[in-house]
């Protein structure tokens, strides 16, 4: 399992290596699954710091998803800070098509998307998400909001069928 992230949320959030709750280590190597998730940075221009912890301290090697013309002194840079560089298109971007198979090649084939609305609105467009998680909250706020995904225009809306409605708190958990 791996947990894909894109690059603007690691650099917004600091984002952190996953660590999986004590209570299922046995669960996930029953399963064949490493000690947590590993994560996933889509970035077409390597523009991360590689001091963070998602780099320093993981229990998995952090994934880097890039296209081929990636700059190769910041994949030499990833690499040294323990990375794995994942070629998955053919210019500076990634093809989600190809980062998905790529994933798949590497034993990765639960993905868990956090994102962001680019990212989202890439994997929309591709046709490759196959399931939305989707959170309401009990809260209202205003601001520059933008769509859960964004990115290129899809002709035909995908549809999903509701799988499951939890609640906890007045939150909504839906998938």
């Amino acid at each position: 399992d791996v947990v894909v992230v894109g690059a603007e949320t690691v650099r917004q959030e600091g984002y952190r290596p996953a660590r999986a709750r004590a209570e299922f280590a046995a669960l996930r190597e029953a399963a064949g699954q490493g000690p947590a998730p590993a994560i996933a940075v889509v970035t077409a221009g390597l523009e991360l710091d590689f001091s963070l912890p998602l780099f320093t301290s993981p229990l998995v090697p952090t994934l880097i998803l890039t296209g081929a013309a990636a700059n190769p002194d910041r994949i030499a840079e990833a690499e040294r800070a323990g990375a794995r560089v994942v070629i998955a298109g053919d210019g500076v971007g990634i093809d989600p098509v190809r980062a998905v198979k790529a994933l798949a090649g590497l034993g990765h084939t639960r993905l868990l998307t956090e994102g962001g609305p680019r990212l989202l609105g890439q994997l929309v467009a591709s046709e490759v998400l196959d399931e939305l998680c989707l959170t309401v909250s009990p809260m209202l706020t205003a601001g520059d909001a933008q769509r859960i995904a964004g990115g290129p225009s899809v002709a035909v809306p995908r549809r999903f069928a509701l799988a499951s409605v939890l609640e906890e708190e007045g939150f909504l958990f839906t998938s």
